[in-house]
């Protein structure tokens, strides 16, 4: 059997001495208790209830003095006068459907059928033996149905008004004493010391018997039955510590078809099972059973322990899940037996009535608010909160998601856990400025708006509300006391509309001058830095950024970007130079706001942040910036970037190249030198170093072919042939370009030279080759000059399309007449103008007069 233990009930009257509660984690109670007070419990403070009867419009219940009380739901006597009542003891009271009539039975021998509103339909019946239970016709209210009820004794009995009289029958004689009947449509269940059996009152048939198990350590007659319809056909049994479900259902053709003799219906069981405690009451809820328990064992004082209400859920094969128990405090429990307790039930509403001598106690299923509550109460808001959320608003009356919600946020607040609680306000305040507020004064009283700051509404969006401005400001004080890294981080995100500007920089200006022998160097750092940025909010740039700089902040290059103020650039050049040279230079070429000169005056005593800076505007805008600053740059170039030096000094032509020559010369720069030494027409000192210092031949015969000069050709022969490792070079290189005489006629007598054979043979054969050249190119060019003058000469002696409208260039008459008499000679020159031969003298037909006015003829 598989069990969960529970927690014993929240009631709303005390219940008794109270119960230790289990240090276990405590599960969740399925049902509610509540006792009921009023005029029942000033009856019962006089009397002791035997048992009752519930129905959705009252509750009957029956004294030990054989009194019947009627009262409604919360306790309240119902009728000014009491019911019939017996001699001793009432045993049992049944209630018709409508709830107009009600039965009771006693020891004395009498049954009364009270009618609540029509005495016409109340009967009384004496037996003259005890009578132990009853059951009312569930449609009793209807004349037609003979106004029957049963009695059980010795024998079941039905009852039933005839003309003029009334009719017993007997049903069954039983075996053993009838100590229970329930009632339900047309079946009647009845137990005995014996078994259990179901009566098909309209066949007038047993559908069986269920026998008990006989034990014999117990005495059975000491147990009374538990007997519930939980509908027509399910019935649910309660025998000692046996639970029995029980189905009656119509018998299938087959079965009817085998023994026709058989009744119509069967009772069948469906659930079995063994519990360890003995059954007081037994009744449905849902799917499961509850279950009024009496424990087996005394406690260590002799007496009996308090009874359990049980929830329990059948299973397969003789065992059940126990869902939830609850232990009861009623009053004087410890004199009472199993039978002394009674459970009744009204199914649609699902209420449960518990009854002892001394008491009545309603339990009912837990509502949505009933779970919320007891979830708070054991502090699992999260569940309280979900269950708030998805349960149906209708059948929420004490809770909303913000009461709740609050009271999650103080639990979290007192368990410390303060951010769980801030991320909890964004879940349940929503846009309600109000709310918010109240909130934000709860951290307050815990010093703890730093938890709350990140989750504040700060209206950056359509949707988004804005708080007072004093509840930022409290923030804002905050961590300006505890806090200075994460005051600067919130000076960054809260947009300055949010709060007084001044009055935190005042706060500010005050903490700083309170606390500055105290303060850690990196901490006052933090809050100035923090100060910079409100004073940007300020618009007070120029005191921002000169602070931000101060402090080596390198977000004060966006900053300034940011806000285009470009004003303080000079004043703080040097230092945005020295944060990061890189980011500054960048800045400075970008914007045009302030002019390189006055750059360059800014930062011209720290030579090194000039060099990087002119060098950038160099790289940036070459010859159309550098015509200012390049006198500058050669040096600077000189002390910190040799390798950019010399292509400087090739592509720049607005430096003093004596004074660049000079700088050179003094940190003997030789590749720079000779550059420069060309540049001035010094060829042959440039020469000199190449050779003397740098010692680099291939370079000498570059510097001798760029500048193609034979006196410097000869001057480096001469300067070189002495060296064999030169001299080999030269005889393999310079051929194509000199007479190889000028240098083999240098070479001296003896000189030792590798592979002179081969450089000579080659130096030979180029120079042969450059020979064999120039005189194909000769040849070439003389074909081709007269091919192309004969192409000329014959271009020139072609036919000239003449037109017939084409007139004199001198008389302007036709040059072309269709009379052959008349024609005269015409001469036509290359540019297609055209005369007649006697307009033109013999100084005027050497060229065209219309193209060469000044060669014009008078006109004849």
């Amino acid at each position: 059997m598989e069990k969960k233990s529970g927690q014993m009930p929240p009631a709303d009257g005390d219940f008794g001495d109270e119960e230790e509660k289990d240090s276990s984690e405590e599960i969740e109670p399925k049902l509610k208790y509540v006792r009921i007070t009023n005029d029942l419990q000033n009856i019962l403070c006089k009397d002791a209830a035997s048992c009752i009867a519930v129905h959705p419009k009252f509750i009957c219940i029956g004294s030990h003095w054989g009194a019947l009380h009627l009262f409604d739901h919360q306790g309240n006597s119902v009728r000014s006068q009491d019911l019939q009542a017996h001699t001793v003891m009432v045993n049992q009271i049944s209630i018709d459907e409508r709830g107009d009539h009600i039965a009771s039975c006693s020891d004395d021998g009498r049954v009364f059928i009270n009618g609540l509103y029509s005495p016409e339909s109340s009967q009384s019946l004496v037996l003259h033996r005890l009578i132990k239970c009853v059951a009312i016709d569930p449609y009793y209210f209807k004349s037609s149905t003979g106004r029957r009820f049963i009695t059980g004794d010795e024998r079941l009995m039905v009852h039933e008004k005839a003309f003029l009289s009334r009719r017993s029958t007997i049903l069954a004689e039983a075996e053993g004493h009838v100590n229970n009947i329930k009632w339900c449509g047309r079946f009647v269940a009845w137990a005995s010391s014996v078994g259990l059996r179901v009566y098909d009152i309209e066949a007038r048939c047993s559908l069986g018997l269920i026998k008990w198990p006989r034990s014999p350590n117990l005495q059975l007659e000491r147990f009374r039955c538990n007997l519930f319809w939980k509908d027509v056909h399910t019935l649910l049994v309660g025998w000692v510590d046996s639970v029995r479900v029980c189905l009656v259902r119509r018998r299938n053709p087959a079965e009817v078809a085998e023994n026709k003799d058989l009744p119509d219906f069967k009772v069948e069981q469906i659930f079995n099972f063994h519990t360890d405690f003995y059954l007081c009451g037994i009744a449905p809820l849902d799917n499961n059973l509850v279950l009024l328990g009496y424990p087996k064992e005394l406690d260590e004082n002799g007496k009996a322990q308090r009874p359990q209400l049980y929830v329990v859920e059948p299973k397969d094969g003789g065992d059940f899940d126990e869902l939830s128990t609850d232990c009861l405090s009623l009053r004087g429990y410890q004199q009472y037996t199993c039978n002394d307790y009674h459970l009744d039930c009204l199914i649609e509403e699902s209420r449960f009535f518990i009854i002892s001598p001394k008491d009545v106690v309603v339990a009912s299923p837990y509502d949505a608010d009933d779970r919320i509550q007891w979830l708070i109460e054991h502090e699992r808001y999260e569940a309280a909160m979900e269950e708030v959320a998805n349960a149906d608003k209708k059948e929420l009356r004490r809770h909303t998601l913000i009461d709740v919600g609050h009271s999650y946020i103080e639990h979290l607040l007192a368990k410390g856990r303060y951010t769980e609680a801030a991320q909890l306000c964004v879940k349940i305040l929503g846009q309600d400025q109000k709310l918010w507020e109240e909130e934000v004064f709860k951290f307050a009283r815990h010093q703890q708006l730093r938890a709350l700051s990140p989750y504040l509404p700060r209206g950056q969006t359509h949707d988004s509300i804005k708080l007072n401005p004093h509840v930022y400001e409290m923030v804002l004080y905050e961590y300006i006391k505890t806090d200075h890294r994460g005051f600067l981080n919130l000076v960054k995100e809260l947009p300055p509309s949010l709060y007084n500007l001044p009055a935190i920089v005042n706060a500010v200006m005050e903490h700083l001058l309170q606390n500055r022998p105290h303060e850690r160097k990196d901490e006052m750092q933090e809050l100035l830095e923090a100060l910079a940025i409100l004073y940007l909010h300020q618009q007070k740039f120029s005191k921002a950024f000169c602070m931000l700089v101060k402090f080596k902040n390198p977000e004060v290059f966006s900053l300034i970007k940011q806000h285009k103020h470009y004003d303080c650039l000079l004043d703080i050049a040097v230092q945005l130079m020295e944060l990061d040279a890189s980011k500054a230079t960048a800045l400075f070429l970008e914007q045009n706001k302030v002019p390189p000169s006055k750059i360059v005056s800014a930062i011209e005593h720290n030579k090194y942040l000039l060099f990087l800076y002119l060098d950038a505007l160099e790289r940036r805008d070459g010859k159309s910036a550098g015509k200012e600053f390049q006198h500058l740059l050669v040096e600077l170039y000189a002390e910190y970037a040799k390798d950019r030096l010399l292509s400087f000094l090739r592509h720049g032509d607005q430096y003093p190249i004596e004074t660049a020559l000079e700088i050179c010369q003094k940190r003997k720069f030789y590749p720079e030198m000779v550059y420069l030494l060309g540049r001035i027409g010094k060829t042959r000192e440039a020469l000199t170093l190449i050779v003397k210092e740098l010692q680099d031949i291939k370079q000498a015969v570059e510097f001798c072919k760029e500048h193609d000069d034979p006196e410097l050709w000869e001057e480096m022969i001469a300067s070189t042939v002495h060296r064999p490792d030169f001299a080999t070079y030269l005889l393999q290189k310079i051929g194509t370009y000199i007479d190889p005489q000028m240098l083999i006629k240098r070479i001296e007598n003896g000189c030792v030279i590798e592979g002179l054979k081969n450089s000579l043979v080659k130096l030979l054969c180029d120079y042969q080759l450059q020979v064999s050249v120039q005189e194909g190119c000769k040849k070439i060019l003389v074909s081709d000059y007269f091919n192309l003058h004969k192409r000329q000469v014959a271009l020139q002696m072609r036919g000239v399309a003449i037109h017939e409208d084409s007139l004199c260039g001198v008389c302007s008459r036709p040059c072309v007449v269709k009379n052959p008499c008349h024609n005269d000679g015409l001469i036509v020159f290359y540019c297609r103008h055209s005369f007649h031969e006697q307009c033109l003298s013999a100084s005027a037909m050497i060229s065209c007069v219309v193209c060469q006015p000044t060669r014009r003829v008078p006109r004849p």
